[in-house]
């Protein structure tokens, strides 16, 4: 059973193109504007919208659609499993659950009266590696695969291998996440669970959704990075998957946390775009961690002895793009 519309209106991208970077989130430590008492307010503040975000424990279930080889699909289950630790104190730092735990913040902001705790953790994995929508995919057909993952408490992630196009990417987006309505009613109601889409960009657009480790199709011509798995196209979909789980938990439903109009919000990492350390600015990533035997730049330690490049999340106390180096 597929479905066929939306339980908001709004569909939020990310599209980690050169032109984004010449936006004025340049500086890893650079505030929004605010607004004075009894001024008109600012749509590009960064605020709440007084909506639900996703809390509790979360299930982060993947579909695989299309040709991923084994490396490929651990890269991206070691970065899941990574996100939530039971001791901080006992990892490499910095790390990818140090990265995700700035996401507490936007909780304890809101000062919910609700449990604001919220755990992730790797779910279901269903492969579709016979294509059966075929290699060109509608953002109809990818609901319908994100439909075939859990539908409470859950998270869907749609993986689309390097091979398989889909309507919009690389053109506007790198991948995106929204909210469909269960098909399963609880108390007379069909609530909504979140998915999220996410494209292999290697063979089609890599210097637009695998920056900084391809060379950017526009804007400053800087060498790219050796990414830290070895793989361009995943280690690019990680950037990407990272930046939608953020805005998937602190956004959900179109009325939680973001900037601008809610129909184009920039969202928890979209925010602070082409930023990933220190010393950040338009074709620079900023100051990054470099492995002495592979030369691959990388910002945060995971599962499995994994590293990773995470983008910069905004910080809703210091209204500041935070990193991790």
């Amino acid at each position: 059973m597929a479905y066929t519309g939306y339980a908001t209106p709004i569909k939020i991208s990310i599209c980690i193109l050169l032109l984004s970077l010449l936006l004025n989130f340049a500086s890893a430590g650079r505030v929004l504007s605010k607004t004075g008492q009894g001024q008109e307010q600012d749509p590009m503040v960064f605020k709440y919208h007084n909506g639900p975000l996703l809390t509790g424990k979360i299930s982060i279930n993947l579909i695989w659609y299309g040709r991923f080889n084994p490396s490929q699909k651990a890269i991206v289950t070691d970065f899941i499993t990574s996100l939530s630790s039971p001791s901080l104190s006992s990892q490499v730092q910095p790390s990818v659950a140090t990265w995700w735990k700035n996401i507490e913040k936007y909780y304890t902001k809101i000062k919910s009266k609700k449990s604001s705790s919220l755990h992730l953790f790797l779910g279901n994995q269903n492969l579709d590696e016979n294509y059966s929508l075929g290699k060109s995919l509608k953002m109809q057909q990818i609901e319908q695969l994100a439909a075939k993952g859990d539908q409470m408490n859950a998270i869907n992630v749609v993986l689309t291998s390097s091979d398989v196009v889909v309507d919009g990417f690389c053109s506007s987006k790198c991948g995106t996440h929204s909210s469909l309505r269960s098909r399963a009613a609880i108390k007379g109601k069909y609530p909504r669970f979140a998915y999220i889409w996410v494209g292999n960009s290697e063979t089609q657009c890599p210097g637009q959704c695998a920056w900084p480790f391809h060379q950017p199709v526009y804007g400053p011509q800087s060498p790219p990075l050796v990414a830290p798995n070895n793989d361009v196209g995943v280690d690019g979909m990680i950037i990407n998957l990272a930046s939608l789980l953020a805005g998937a938990v602190t956004n959900p439903f179109g009325n939680g946390y973001f900037q601008g109009p809610a129909d184009a919000p920039l969202e928890a990492a979209a925010a602070c775009p082409g930023i990933y350390g220190k010393g950040a600015y338009p074709g620079y990533a900023g100051d990054l961690l470099v492995d002495a035997t592979t030369g691959a730049s990388y910002n945060a330690h995971g599962s499995n002895g994994r590293k990773y490049l995470l983008p910069a999340l905004y910080d809703p106390s210091t209204s500041t793009c935070s990193t991790l180096v």
